[in-house]
């Protein structure tokens, strides 16, 4: 995270013009009066005790939470690109990753004190008080420390993140594996490819040439008027035709 998302942050809760307050919330967290920080799923809390208090104060700031389904369109566009997958493993906060949120419908961080909500545990008025002031710094600083402190605040946790990211990478990877290489190959079902060329569709094996009897001619031409001791010419022929090779030419 670095200051683009830090400094706007920060510039929300410094809109409300109160000077007085922030600049001490500022020295308390510079000085290291904002203890125990933890950010969970919409929730901030922390222990604040600055120079002037008898003891430790709890501030809390919240936000809302992405669904689930919200959370399904960030993490799909995020995991379509290596580069976001890449950085986020690397511990690096995209240069561009609000563009994916806006694309979602969301924001990262909040915009207005109309999507926060905020107590602390001294009930001093107004509020914010100074102590929820330094928890505002402390939490902006924790943001430049640990860029996946800001997921955590909006329902994302970094291990649920980073390993549904690579289960979405993973599978896109082999999806995009499995189109490019089919289990068939490319010309499987086409036949025979000289075939496929000559004609545009398969063509079936040629069938073998019939045996043609030599003596079929015999019963294609006109008997001649011929007849020798009562059998006709074609038949006493017909021993010396069958007798030839068989004619395999068609």
């Amino acid at each position: 995270m670095t200051d683009r998302f830090a400094q706007p942050f920060v510039a929300m809760f410094e809109a409300l013009r109160m000077a007085p307050t922030f600049a001490r919330g500022r020295r308390d967290a510079r000085a290291g009066h904002v203890r125990s920080l933890t950010i969970s799923s919409s929730l901030v809390t922390a222990q604040v005790r600055g120079p002037d208090d008898v003891h430790a104060y709890r501030a809390r700031i919240a936000v809302r939470a992405f669904g689930a389904a919200e959370w399904s369109r960030v993490e799909a566009d995020l995991a379509a690109q290596a580069r976001y997958v890449a950085d986020l493993l690397a511990g690096r906060m995209p240069a561009d990753i609000d563009t994916v949120f806006r694309d979602a419908g969301l924001t990262l961080l909040p915009l207005s004190l109309d999507e926060v909500a905020m107590d602390c545990s001294c009930e001093r008025w107004p509020m914010p008080c100074v102590h929820l002031a330094a928890t505002c710094y402390a939490l902006a600083a924790s943001f430049d420390t640990d860029p996946f402190g800001v997921f955590a605040w909006r329902g994302r946790g970094r291990d649920e993140l980073l390993t549904r990211l690579s289960d979405l990478r993973s599978t896109s990877v082999h999806v995009a594996d499995a189109i490019s290489a089919p289990d068939e190959p490319a010309d499987a079902g086409l036949g025979l490819l000289e075939d496929f060329w000559s004609s545009g569709t398969p063509t079936a094996p040629h069938p073998a040439p019939p045996v043609l009897r030599p003596d079929l001619l015999l019963d294609q031409l006109d008997p001649p008027p011929l007849t020798y001791a009562g059998m006709p010419l074609a038949e006493i022929l017909r021993p010396a035709y069958q007798a030839l090779p068989p004619d395999r030419s068609f």
